[in-house]
């Protein structure tokens, strides 16, 4: 995370309000509230402030951090979350039968709903990922399919025209994806407009679309818009999302699933 404090005076209270943001993504008026046990004036005031030195952006009942253009490194990525991701995982699966067909796309979120299906039968699984190939290989009368495509080395994902073309080929049962940044109007983002136009084929493609991913993904920032929350089946998070969040995903209908 930058280190704001070589650049501007901030106290104790408005540093560690941005060191939430920056791990959980948005935070709200009401929590930090509760936390610091001051009044919600106090805090508006430091949002106020931080907002203004182009620290966090302002949202109502909150804030969140401001856009960020690069993706974190995938092994910095599948370090972080990682209990969380594996409870995601392992409530993604409860929720695929077996003899279920999937798309499971790229994603550390995506590669835990991996590990939690391996114990399932006669999956038909089709992914770009090849981590979740492997991860998959010893699965019971599986049969996985790996999409053609470039490959991208630092994560092992197939991304290209060719993956999407490959992806148009079927019509699934499931579609499993994840995300990079989740906007407060329900705005789904990532930062690889490749990637992101696999995603879509999968959405495209798939009867039934889950998305998987844990709770730091609201708020923050990335470039490239895949969708609209309301594109969604179901939600599966490892805690409920504040507001307004989810005003918006219960207008758009989305089934919220909450990993203990």
């Amino acid at each position: 995370m930058r280190d704001y404090s070589q650049s501007v005076e901030l106290n104790p209270r408005q540093a560690q309000i941005v060191e939430k943001a920056n791990t959980d993504g948005f935070v709200t008026i009401d929590d930090l509230v509760a936390a610091f046990g001051v009044t919600p004036q106090t805090i508006r005031r430091d949002i106020n402030m931080l907002c203004d030195l182009g620290i966090l952006r302002r949202y109502h009942g909150g804030a969140s951090m401001v856009t960020n253009t690069r993706n974190a490194d995938y092994d910095e990525r599948q370090g972080a979350m990682r209990s969380e991701k594996e409870h995601i995982g392992q409530l993604v699966a409860r929720h695929i039968p077996d003899g279920a067909s999937l798309f499971l796309n790229v994603g550390t979120t995506t590669e835990a709903v991996a590990r939690a299906l391996v114990n399932h039968r006669g999956l038909r699984v089709i992914t770009n990922n090849l981590n979740v190939a492997v991860l998959l290989r010893n699965g019971q009368d599986f049969e996985i399919t790996v999409a053609g495509g470039r490959l991208r080395p630092h994560d092992l994902a197939v991304v290209g025209e060719a993956t999407i073309d490959f992806i148009n080929q079927f019509k699934v049962d499931f579609g499993v994806i994840g995300i990079s940044g989740i906007d407060p109007d329900g705005t789904l983002l990532d930062f690889d407009y490749r990637e992101v136009r696999v995603a879509q084929a999968i959405v495209e493609n798939a009867r039934t679309v889950f998305l998987a991913t844990d709770h730091s993904k609201f708020g923050r920032r990335a470039m490239v818009k895949l969708g609209h929350v309301s594109m969604l089946d179901g939600l599966f998070v490892d805690q409920l999302p504040p507001q307004p969040y989810l005003d918006v995903l219960r207008e758009s209908q989305v089934a919220v699933h909450v990993a203990e």
